[in-house]
């Protein structure tokens, strides 16, 4: 069955720091998902590897030195028949060595360090505890 899905490709980051997590809640002023929490993400404008710092930097001025990669996923496949796009997120999950660097910009309205197992608490983007379970061991 073909559908008329717009394909997207995104990248979607999960920041680690003391064993856990980084949610961070959408603010009224993106494009999709407002008030839902996600991982630090964005579309795709140069290869994932480049996207990913790009994104982490701009939405939490952490810079390429503050991280550490820990696992990158194989590219999943998300369906929003809602909003009429396929997103092909590319996941990834880095340490951060000092968390008190962060500093959101607009994209986001709250940031929370949780538990990984938490997740399922959160209203979050479609499937995020499913991208999270692709590159977080446990």
């Amino acid at each position: 069955m073909t559908s008329n899905l717009a394909e997207k490709y995104v990248v979607t980051c999960f920041l680690e720091s003391k064993g856990e997590i980084l949610l961070l809640r959408r603010s009224q002023q993106v494009g999709s998902y407002q008030g839902k929490w996600a991982g630090v993400s964005g579309y795709v404008e140069t290869t994932p590897d480049e996207q990913a710092l790009t994104e982490i930097k701009e939405e939490t001025g952490l810079q390429p030195g503050d991280l550490q990669l820990l696992a990158k996923g194989e590219t999943l496949t998300i369906e929003d028949h809602e909003l009429g796009v396929r997103w092909l997120v590319h996941p990834y999950l880095f340490h951060v060595n000092d968390r008190n660097k962060i500093r959101i910009d607009w994209e986001h309205m709250e940031i929370r360090w949780i538990s990984p197992r938490e997740i399922g608490d959160f209203t979050t983007v479609p499937r995020l505890k499913e991208t999270l379970d692709s590159v977080y061991p446990g």
